[in-house]
């Protein structure tokens, strides 16, 4: 009997413009899906009120879905992405266009995320925004009862 035959890992790159795709074409579970188990999220420069930490998979499904009734994402755009000596390390520059839902306020969210994949999954990301807009974003969320 042969061994059957395993598809290929997505190098990091491939799991890198999937997650951009992802942002705008797939859904919030779409999207936790591209993130291990044991995924680390860390925004080092959230704004106050904004958790700077998200710890597990399941922990980021559900902080994606109780935003997804305040944000749509409509676009990424103005990407660059950065491969780096390490093969599971990248660095992604990127827009994110939206509209606030409860408002139709349109915004947009530059961004520049330190990503780390291990066998096609992404482990870490390193989330850096701009601060002032995601504290201007999240007041306008708490505005509409967010």
């Amino acid at each position: 009997m042969s061994e059957p035959v395993s598809s290929p890992v997505r190098s990091t790159r491939e799991t890198v413009d999937l997650l951009l795709r992802t942002i705008t074409e797939g859904t919030r579970d779409d999207l936790a899906d591209l993130y291990a188990e044991d995924v680390v999220i860390s925004n080092p420069f959230a704004p106050d009120g904004v958790p700077n930490e998200s710890r597990g998979n399941a922990q980021l499904r559900a902080r994606m879905k109780s935003f997804q009734q305040y944000l749509a994402y409509d676009a990424v755009k103005d990407v660059t992405v950065h491969e780096t000596i390490d093969p599971q390390v990248a660095i992604v520059e990127f827009t994110l266009v939206g509209t606030l839902v409860p408002t139709s306020e349109r915004f947009e969210l530059p961004a520049i995320n330190v990503i780390r994949v291990v066998d096609g999954l992404i482990t870490e990301s390193r989330d850096h925004t701009d601060g002032v807009r995601v504290a201007a974003l999240f007041a306008r969320i708490q505005a509409v009862g967010g």
